[in-house]
């Protein structure tokens, strides 16, 4: 196995092809997921009251702007994403949904946001580390704080690798570790977990935002248990959709990895199959 020093070049830093139609319908699906873990769409802490325009960053195929605009009919919402498949299903879901007080356009976050400064009173993200490298944080949530009104708020969600009593998913997430290193988009000086999760409030309050708090999820999807089901479809896609990414960065060969993914499969199957996902919300507010 080799681990090259720089990454490869590629146009895109996404961990997952962004175009990807399988990867669509798995978003779809991970977007009520993330939701339910948490027990809605906002944490609760969250003073909805004077939230008139929301944003979502990398929307992906709209599903949670899409809840949000039906459950908030009185409020705007807007996503963005790169994918130009996944802003035109959630256009046409909109459109199916009757849904008026939605938009979507296709952005690249990692350049500067095409919105007027102050457009709105919160900004939503989650999940964004599967393809926002370390050092372009800093200028994204520069970026939100700059198109956020005077006492609005911002709201990320990101999640560390589940842990298991699975030899070959624990195999699986040594893998992504090492690879996610050499793309960048770690915060672990090891090769144990991410990071993310530990640095969003330092990330925050670098920012400029103020009144930071966080809260924290599990999602228990053991053999038996109600998200059993869900989440190991949602595993079964990531590590089939994740490989390219892990050959290419040199975390593992095409034999190894499909090798340590037929075994993941069926040891997720067993009777005694035991996990549990890890989620952090935290959220701040730009300073009035």
């Amino acid at each position: 196995m080799t681990t090259p020093m720089d990454p490869p070049q590629s146009d895109s830093t996404y961990i997952i092809d962004a175009e990807n139609a399988a990867e669509m319908a798995r978003l779809t699906k991970q977007d009520r997921l993330l939701s339910k873990a948490k027990g809605g769409l906002f944490p609760e802490q969250c003073d909805l009251s004077k939230v008139q325009r929301v944003l979502d960053i990398a929307c992906g195929p709209g599903g949670w702007v899409l809840d949000v605009a039906r459950t908030y009919p009185d409020k705007q919402v807007e996503g963005i994403d790169i994918s130009k498949l996944m802003i035109e299903y959630a256009r046409y879901q909109a459109q199916v949904q009757g849904l008026n007080n939605v938009r979507f356009n296709v952005m690249n976050v990692l350049e500067p946001l095409d919105f007027p400064a102050n457009s709105f009173n919160l900004v939503n993200a989650r999940l964004i580390a599967t393809f926002l490298p370390t050092a372009a944080w800093p200028q994204l949530l520069q970026e939100c704080l700059r198109i956020t009104k005077s006492g609005g708020s911002i709201c990320l969600s990101e999640c560390e690798m589940p842990i298991t009593n699975s030899s070959a998913f624990e195999k699986m997430n040594s893998m992504v570790f090492s690879a996610i290193q050499v793309s960048k988009q770690s915060f672990s000086p090891g090769k144990r977990n991410i990071g993310t999760t530990s640095v969003l409030g330092r990330l925050l309050r670098n920012a400029g935002y103020q009144h930071v708090q966080q809260k924290a999820y599990a999602v228990d999807f053991s053999a038996g248990t109600e998200a059993y089901i869900s989440t190991y479809q949602d595993w079964m896609v990531v590590f089939k959709l994740m490989q390219p990414f892990l050959i290419k960065m040199g975390a593992t060969t095409h034999e190894e990895v499909d090798q340590v993914y037929q075994q993941l499969l069926a040891e997720m199957l067993s009777d005694d199959f035991c996990a549990i996902w890890f989620f952090l919300s935290i959220w701040g507010e730009k300073p009035q």
